[in-house]
């Protein structure tokens, strides 16, 4: 009988076919262990963050979109938390990109709304890193006027940490640089972070509910109220509810910040809402957020001991 190696050299004409014992390939060292939380990257610049190979989120920052956004955010029940576009008025508010970072004054610019023909667009990944407890993505894009001048220059850092019993963290760390001249942040409610919920999970269209760390409830209680956090949690399935927490930094200006929520599924980090902040070219803004995908309506102690975690982290 014909051995493998005659039978490939016969098929590949002759080009002589290197044979390597399967012993000596076993003793040249053992597998690796695969990384349980990986950062994939995907054909049309998308990142896809996984644990155990399921999908908790991806990251879209192609040439087609306003800004880089992530979607879906998926809950402990594997289904997303958040969505793209207001449930009643998607036109106008395109803009609602389940998760993402903008602001809507920015020298008088607003990269906030899809109408102004302003974009973040961006320009490179620069390391992708995957681990048994988090993974991450540095990103770099630049925020440019519909003129096309670019106006700040924008190093992302996206992390997520899985936690127990499929809940997980999502971290955001910013720096906002400009490119020549000072760029001022003005007053509005719309910037820097935004999150438009599923929308059984509204407080409106599914019964959910919003809390804030002062003890606010809902938009009357919450609406663009200074808070360290602020959670919108409700129904996902007719079993269960979920919901996201979002987590504002001590070293982020003009911490604790508002509050802008809707009971409609909306809520954002008003960074400027009545102080606006204006960044030197050689003073890098820096922000940093947490986001914690939960299941359940949390106790109000967990989440702040979740919020002390985060902020005394290195």
């Amino acid at each position: 009988m014909r051995n493998w190696t005659s039978i490939l050299h016969y098929a590949l004409g002759g080009i002589a076919v290197l044979h390597v014992p399967l012993h000596a390939r076993l003793d040249a060292g053992e597998p690796k262990p695969v990384p349980r939380v990986q950062a994939i990257p995907l054909p049309q610049e998308q990142v896809s963050f996984a644990f155990d190979r399921k999908e908790l989120t991806r990251l879209y920052f192609g040439p087609t979109q306003q800004r880089p956004f992530l979607f879906p955010l998926n809950g402990p029940s594997g289904i997303s938390l958040t969505r793209m576009g207001h449930p009643h008025d998607p036109v106008s508010h395109s803009h609602h990109n389940s998760v993402w970072i903008s602001h809507a004054n920015v020298n008088g610019v607003s990269f906030w709304a899809d109408t102004s023909g302003a974009h973040i667009v961006h320009k490179r990944v620069q390391k992708l890193t995957d681990g048994d407890t988090a993974a991450s993505v540095q990103t770099v894009s630049s925020w440019r006027t519909s003129e096309g001048v670019e106006l700040l220059e924008e190093k992302r850092n996206t992390t997520v940490a899985p936690l127990e019993n499929g809940e997980w963290m999502l971290f955001l760390d910013i720096e906002l640089t400009p490119v020549k001249h000072p760029v001022h942040l003005g007053d509005t409610a719309f910037g820097m972070l935004g999150v438009r919920m599923a929308k059984s999970i509204g407080v409106k269209d599914g019964g959910g509910t919003i809390q804030n760390s002062e003890g606010g409830v809902d938009e009357l209680g919450c609406f663009r109220k200074k808070a360290r956090w602020a959670d919108y949690s409700g129904p996902i399935t007719n079993q269960s509810q979920e919901g996201i927490t979002i987590f504002d930094h001590p070293l982020n200006p003009n911490y604790p910040v508002p509050f802008h929520v809707r009971d409609d599924g909306w809520m954002g980090a008003a960074l400027t809402f009545g102080n606006p902040v204006t960044i030197e070219p050689n003073q890098p803004l820096k922000l940093k957020y947490a986001l914690y995908v939960h299941s359940g309506l949390p106790q109000l102690d967990k989440l702040e001991s979740l919020w002390k975690k985060f902020t005394t982290a290195p």
